[in-house]
């Protein structure tokens, strides 16, 4: 049984990068950086079997003059001649990914399509397509497995717990339910890194030329920003990993001098933090590491932030979200302005580099870009960011602002476009946002 899983290339749409400033354009975040976790974690479910992982991103960042999509998935089809193709799903990639699906099919019309990721999780509605044959919802490592031995030993897809089936264009479910999944803790299974040594060299941050591995210490998110789609994929639940698997794995990363925790927010056990940071410094594991932390946690526990600095905490991805109580208070947001300044003197102080995210809504004015520019400038950070506030398809900012929507071109959903409609012309919301990209300290991207 060959099975080929595929991470799909980021969508181009970026109106930021487009309408902006010369000089701002080389600061302007393009894309994200590192191997895509969850299909080296169905790698690992199915190892027994003959699977290759492609990384699209890796091999575009690696050969920016690669063949269009469909060729390239064509060419990797006639080299592995799969029976199963997995893909992984965020909202900004859907259409590449079901380009791949149709590309498969194309190909072969008995190859079984698996969809999986965060947007089939939270909108299985849109994989109606002809070329999606299954939707693995949620920690589905196992489920997909279960889908690869029922092809092989030819029994019905219905049979897999959990999974959706997509017939005539309609979605059915598994009649058997999902069994639960310890995804954290007892289920966890260490992503096999060695399938993206092909493109290793292309996770790099900022000006670091060391690559860099994701590494999540925790699922799920206990706060319920509206923005944001991490708490509603994992039903509220928040799953945190045990000390000594963290660890285990880091004694694992020996290719990888950076390493970028890839939890919603990093610090929200407080023992549990303290204990690994402990257990870092007694196996004299030695990384630089990147990380988000919320800026009133680190107010909470500056002490903790000292900590970590002292064991290779270098850079913070820290969302400010925005410099009004009032705005912070309608995303759900539960810190106070306040904490901002608060948190970039802690972090400072320990010689930590922070990336301060701000959201841009789509009613700004010119009064409301002119109030932002003077506070950004008046409390700088290394690098720093500004996008524009996105109902994501699944987030409770999506049902309160649906009716609002003028574009819904999922490939635009990734904060650098515009979806609602704004106060100021249109070009005029973007070249202003753009222009915000040049208040900060450093003068690299991350």
């Amino acid at each position: 049984m060959k099975l080929l899983l595929i991470n799909p290339p980021r969508s181009p749409e970026n109106k930021i990068l487009d309408y902006a400033p010369e000089d701002a354009k080389p600061f302007i975040h393009r894309k994200l950086i590192g191997p895509p976790l969850g299909l080296l974690t169905v790698a690992v479910a199915v190892k027994d079997f003959d699977v290759t992982v492609i990384d699209l991103k890796g091999e575009y960042d690696l050969d920016p003059g690669a063949p269009p999509l469909k060729d390239l998935i064509l060419s990797y089809l006639q080299e592995h001649n799969p029976n199963i193709v997995g893909v992984t799903f965020i909202a900004s990639e859907l259409y590449y990914g079901l380009d791949i699906f149709r590309v498969a099919k194309q190909f072969n019309p008995d190859i079984v399509t698996v969809a999986g990721g965060l947007h089939v999780t939270i909108c299985p509605e849109d994989f109606t397509d002809d070329s999606v044959d299954v939707l693995c919802p949620g920690h589905s490592a196992m489920m997909f497995r279960q889908v690869v031995v029922a092809k092989e030993k030819g029994l019905p897809l219905e049979s897999v717990p959990g999974v959706i089936i997509n017939k005539n264009n309609t979605l059915r479910r598994s009649s058997i339910p999902a069994p639960s999944v310890d995804a954290a803790g007892k289920d966890f299974l260490i992503p096999d890194r060695s399938h993206l040594k092909k493109w290793i060299s292309t996770y790099r941050v900022g000006n670091d030329p060391t690559p860099v591995t994701y590494l999540f210490t925790s699922l799920g998110c206990p706060f319920e920003c509206s923005f944001c789609s991490i708490w509603p994929q994992h039903d509220r639940q928040y799953y945190q990993r045990d000390v000594e698997s963290v660890v285990e794995e880091l004694k694992t990363l020996d290719e990888y001098q950076v390493v970028r925790f890839a939890d919603a927010n990093t610090v929200v056990d407080v023992r549990f933090i303290n204990r690994l940071f402990d257990r870092i410094a007694e196996e004299g594991i030695r990384k630089k590491y990147v990380m988000d932390i919320r800026p009133d946690t680190a107010v909470k526990y500056p002490s903790l932030i000292e900590k970590m600095a002292e064991a290779g905490l270098k850079v913070v991805i820290c969302g400010f979200e925005s410099f009004r109580d009032a705005e912070l208070e309608s995303y759900n947001k539960k810190s106070a302005a306040a904490n901002i300044k608060k948190s970039i003197e802690i972090f400072h102080r320990h010689d930590i580099m922070i990336r301060g995210n701000y959201i841009v809504a789509s009613d700004y004015t010119e009064e409301d870009f002119d109030a932002l520019a003077a506070y950004a400038g008046s409390h700088k950070v290394v690098y720093a960011g500004y996008t524009i506030l996105t109902p994501m398809p699944g987030t409770l900012l999506y049902r309160e602002m649906k009716d609002q929507i003028i574009d819904f071109d999922l490939s635009k959903y990734n904060f650098f476009n515009c979806v609602l409609k704004t106060k100021l012309p249109l070009e005029k919301f973007y070249e202003s946002v753009g222009s915000l990209w040049k208040i900060k300290l450093g003068k690299d991207v991350i």
